[in-house]
Formats: structure tokens, sequence, C-alpha cells
């Protein structure tokens, strides 16, 4: 679906908006003013300011889906997908600060319909993770543990970054899911 130019900036001033101060703590008078436009003509673009944080969630799903899914899909070795998968998990967030906020908070804000979709692409995005996983397993690259909790600790790892990345750091998501892969498959006791 393409967008007009007009309604990705309404998207990007409401993710930003939503980013701030949340979906609920956001109205559609500070979206409007943001936009430049009375609050009355900012619903010739949309009929609820749920559209607005629908169409920003399901991006995000959408980035994060196409960005995973042909690394799990690909034909490299267990641990450089997971390498792979986490680098593009952080890229995602980085690239997309306040959507991927705004993904990770405040999409149970939305209806029963619409959170039900959302929440069907979040479960296959989990299985792409959990396929990648039992790869390794089934391939003795990992070992011991229960890969739920392998599975929730790289996306904890990744969903964390936008509170303290900056853009101008040291490091790229590749260096950065480097760093964190380095502790996650090799651990930091010596003994």
């Amino acid at each position: 679906m393409t967008t007009s130019k007009s309604k990705q900036e309404l998207y990007d001033i409401a993710g930003k908006l939503f980013s701030k101060k949340g979906y609920h703590g956001t109205t559609i008078r500070e979206i409007a003013e943001a936009r430049g436009i009375l609050s009355g003509s900012l619903y010739t673009h949309i009929s609820s300011k749920e559209d607005l944080l629908f169409h920003i969630v399901d991006d995000g799903a959408a980035a994060f889906l196409s960005a995973l899914e042909p690394i799990v899909r690909g034909q490299d070795d267990p641990k450089t997908k997971l390498k792979s998968g986490l680098a593009a998990h952080i890229r995602v967030v980085t690239t997309q600060m306040d959507a991927a906020k705004v993904f990770l908070h405040d999409w149970t804000a939305l209806g029963d319909v619409r959170r039900a979709q959302i929440q069907e692409k979040r479960d296959k995005y989990e299985a792409l993770w959990s396929d990648l996983l039992a790869e390794g397993y089934a391939k003795g690259v990992f070992r011991g543990g229960d890969p739920k909790y392998l599975r929730i600790l790289i996306l904890s790892v990744g969903n964390w970054v936008y509170e303290w990345y900056k853009t101008s750091g040291e490091l790229t998501p590749e260096g950065l899911a480097d760093e964190f892969m380095a502790i996650i498959l090799n651990g930091i006791a010596t003994f």
C-alpha cells in the first residue's frame, strides 16, 4: 500500500507524539497542531486516532517480519542466523525509534479486532525466532537452557535498545549485535 506524503507526515508526527507521551496521553488536537491543521481537518485523513496507532503498529510489525523472515529461511548456519536476526531486530528499532517504541508499548490500546491482527503478526515473529533457535538446538550448535527463555532474552535485549542507543554512537546495529551475541554465546564466567 502506498501512502501519500501528506498522510505519511501525519503518521510520523503521530508516531513521535505517541512515542513521547504515549497513545493515551496524546490528543487529536496535539496531533493536528503539530501537523499545522485544525483538529477537524485531521478527520479528512483519518476516521479515528486509533487509525493512526494501527498504521504505526502494523508498519512496525511488517518491518520486523520482513527483516527476520529471509534470515530464518536462509542457508546460513544457526549462529550466523542468530547474530543476523538480532542485528536485523536492532536495525528496525534504531532506524524507526518512535514507531518501534509505539509498536512495543502501545499496541495493546488497539480495539479487539485490530489488536488480534497485530497479535497474530507478533506471534508469527516469535515463531520465526523459535524456528531459528530450534534449528540451532537440532544441529547441536546451541545447548542447555530452555529455548523459550533464550528467545525472550534475545528479544528483550533488542527491544530496549531504543531507550539508550544513539545513532551517533560507536556501534552500528551489527556491531551491537556482535557484542550481545558474544555475551550470549560465550557467557562471562571464566570457570
